[in-house]
């Protein structure tokens, strides 16, 4: 699955690029997203981020693209490489991570994805 950010002023941090934790939240969302699509009757939590290692600094302005695809389905839980690159700036990519989720029921125990 792919999506795509502006960054806006109000996303950048007092030297002029975007906040970290900013790129955080819409990774996760976006792989949130991605799980939900592909496994439609469970309720995720996110469970694991593997690595936070920024490539390069984002300014205002910028297009996104997140990219999201599915690495590794266990019995209760998925996990989905996650890029992050420049639309406008070409393909050298400036973030990227892995995302576990885990399904879970109503009172937030594990529950099977199939």
């Amino acid at each position: 699955m792919e999506t795509h950010r502006l960054v806006l002023p109000g996303d950048l941090n007092q030297y002029g690029f975007l906040f970290g934790g900013r790129l955080l939240a819409w990774i996760d969302e976006a792989s949130w997203i991605a799980a939900s699509l592909d496994y439609p009757h469970c309720q995720f939590v996110t469970v694991a981020m593997d690595k936070v290692e920024f490539h390069h600094s984002v300014r205002d302005g910028t297009i996104l693209k997140i990219s999201c695809t599915r690495e590794r389905e266990g019995t209760t839980s998925t996990t989905y490489a996650v890029n992050v690159t420049d639309q406008k700036a070409g393909p050298g990519i400036l973030f990227s991570t892995r995302v576990t989720f885990v399904s879970v029921d109503d009172a937030g125990r594990k529950r099977g994805i199939r």
